[in-house]
């Protein structure tokens, strides 16, 4: 009997929460980011390598306006699933080699009626590739924005000292290295603050430096690049505890590697997340063996999305993380060939669309 009089009880509570439940209402908006591979223009560019995308070694107009297309085409359909009134308000973007290409994506058909704007600088990476954040200018408006420079040097000691003039040897994105000073070149943090339909968020777009020379011997470049990824989430926190930072990028490493862990402090939990903290949704999906990228047979997370305490344990008042994803639509992934079962890349001069998948996050608001 006490058996029948408790089942009773719990599908009577059951059914008033339900209804109270139905009865809210939340907007939602997607924050996304995506390594577009190299978009590079066909111009030649004297103070950059951009030598492998010019028309004489392939890359026409033609094969630059498809990957204008191909890129278009996953923007808007980012985060739709969920989200089917709007594709995502801000976008993180990566290997972009300078504004212009920008502009010239957001000036395709798909996306002219969005209103994406543009923040961007050049960073002093000497394939010219950059980083940069798009955003629709009905929904978020910028009122700050600056570059941070990442100092790391070949000895190893990378701690921050800046030279007053530093002369740059023309090499690859592995060992841009000024020989005098030792620093090796690599792409700036992007500081972004301003406010999403009213309410105050900064985002944080990195790309950190890559694993050429091996995982393990190039990983002190990383870790230098979480340490300063901290210090800004740090400086910001310092400004307003209640802080909302989304920080996100390629960072060249996995959720579980060092430099995120604790050069940047993500935590992978809910429940491990401390006030002034940061939190990685994307660590549980690599634990999962979810991806953006493929290499001899594994995938990594290298793309990924974290976001401060404020954003992940607020109330529905404000805008709050729900969850996380990775953009996977079979036409991004290559059916045949020496990729086969991998994002289908820029290939022997045929425009693909990127070799990393994008990632996207969901931020909803309750509305009544």
């Amino acid at each position: 009997m006490k058996i029948k009089q408790f089942l009773i009880a719990f599908f009577i509570i059951f059914a008033i929460s339900n209804s109270f439940s139905q009865d809210k209402k939340f907007k939602i908006h997607t924050v996304a980011f995506y390594n577009f591979e190299n978009l590079f223009d066909t111009i030649n560019d004297p103070n950059t390598y951009d030598e492998e995308y010019l028309p004489n070694k392939g890359w026409t107009s033609k094969n630059y306006k498809k990957k204008l297309d191909n890129l278009s085409r996953v923007l808007i359909e980012l985060g739709t699933d969920e989200n089917p009134a709007n594709s995502p308000v801000v976008i993180g973007a990566c290997e972009i080699e300078n504004r212009g290409v920008l502009e010239d994506l957001v000036k395709q058909p798909r996306l002219i009626n969005k209103g994406y704007k543009i923040v961007h600088f050049d960073s002093p990476d000497k394939r010219g590739i950059d980083v940069a954040l798009l955003y629709q200018e009905k929904y978020f408006t910028p009122v700050s924005y600056t570059n941070i420079p990442l100092y790391i040097y070949k000895d190893g000691k990378n701690n921050g000292k800046k030279e007053e003039k530093e002369k740059e040897e023309e090499t690859d994105d592995a060992v841009q290295v000024d020989e005098s000073t030792q620093r090796i070149y690599t792409r700036d943090q992007l500081l972004v603050t301003g406010y999403l339909e009213g309410e105050e968020i900064s985002f944080i777009v990195n790309h950190w430096p890559s694993r050429s020379g091996g995982e393990k011997k190039s990983s002190p470049n990383r870790e230098a690049a979480g340490a300063l990824n901290r210090k800004i989430i740090d400086s910001l926190y310092k400004i307003n505890p209640k802080a909302k930072i989304i920080t996100m990028g390629d960072l060249n490493d996995d959720p579980t590697n060092k430099s995120v862990k604790k050069g940047v402090g993500a935590v992978g939990t809910k429940e491990e997340l401390k006030p002034l903290g940061i939190y990685n949704p994307m660590e549980k999906m690599h634990k999962q063996g979810i991806g953006t990228l493929g290499y001899r047979d594994s995938w990594n997370i290298f793309d990924q999305i974290m976001l401060s305490e404020p954003l992940v344990k607020g109330d529905y008042s404000s805008w709050t993380y729900w969850k996380a994803n990775v953009f996977k639509k079979p036409y991004l992934i290559q059916n045949e060939g020496r990729w086969k079962g991998y994002p289908k890349r820029n290939s022997n001069g045929v425009p693909g669309f990127s070799d990393h998948l994008p990632v996207y996050i969901y931020l909803i608001k309750q509305v009544n």
